[in-house]
């Protein structure tokens, strides 16, 4: 499969398949397609139904395969931001935020990934539930706003404000710490918990969450008398 990621900062992943190609999407991502892509509609079984449920997907996903020669097929972005392409191996999982998810090519698996420690997932932000990409392949994730990103060494550590943490290598794991100081909690606005990662592994991180963008409208929007 080639790809090619266009346009910002509302960006689009335009997948060339070979004819009997399959590339798999969450149900309603198409954009668009020729006309020779076949669509297959499919859960997995209840338990991955469930674990996509859990992980702030669809139900359902849907294979889109080329039939009687190549075909193409775009999934464009949801929200102004970036779309990241991942070549996965059985060795190299990742780690991502919930709805991450856009696409993937045959053999890639998308399951639920729980935090180890609760408190990570009920103050982190990030949330206690994540998504786990993992097989062989392909996937394309999507970011909200711009990205950077940070290959840590073992045991080398970065502290994060509440959802900005994107994707994580499997390798890297996540804790939650305390803002110090009673002061600095209650006025520093700044929340009372950072997300703390270490290494070994990348990190991408993204410069504006949706839950930030969504309380930067709300508190600009003014009710009507």
């Amino acid at each position: 499969m080639k790809y090619q990621i266009k346009g910002e900062p509302m960006p689009v992943v335009i997948c060339q398949l070979e004819q009997n190609e399959r590339v798999t999407c969450e149900s309603g991502a198409m954009s668009w397609m020729t006309p020779n892509m076949e669509m297959e509609t499919s859960g997995g079984g209840l338990g991955k139904m469930f674990g996509r449920m859990m992980s702030g997907e669809n139900l359902f996903q849907n294979h889109y395969t080329a039939k009687r020669g190549p075909g193409l097929i775009a999934f464009a972005s949801s929200f102004p931001g970036s779309i990241k392409a991942y070549e996965i191996t059985p060795a190299t999982p990742i780690i991502c935020q919930k709805k991450a998810f856009m696409a993937c090519s045959e053999g890639v698996e998308l399951s639920v990934h729980f935090q180890k420690k609760f408190g990570t997932g009920l103050f982190g932000g990030e949330g206690f539930v994540m998504q786990k990409i993992s097989g062989n392949g392909f996937a394309f994730i999507e970011i909200d706003g711009s990205t950077v990103e940070y290959n840590l060494s073992s045991g080398e550590q970065l502290v994060i404000d509440t959802g900005y943490l994107a994707m994580m290598d499997a390798t890297v794991s996540m804790e939650v710490q305390q803002v110090k100081g009673v002061k600095n909690a209650l006025f520093g606005g700044e929340g009372l918990f950072n997300t703390v990662v270490t290494g070994p592994g990348r990190v991408l991180l993204q410069t504006m969450p949706i839950t930030g963008f969504a309380e930067l409208i709300a508190g600009l929007i003014k009710p009507k008398n």
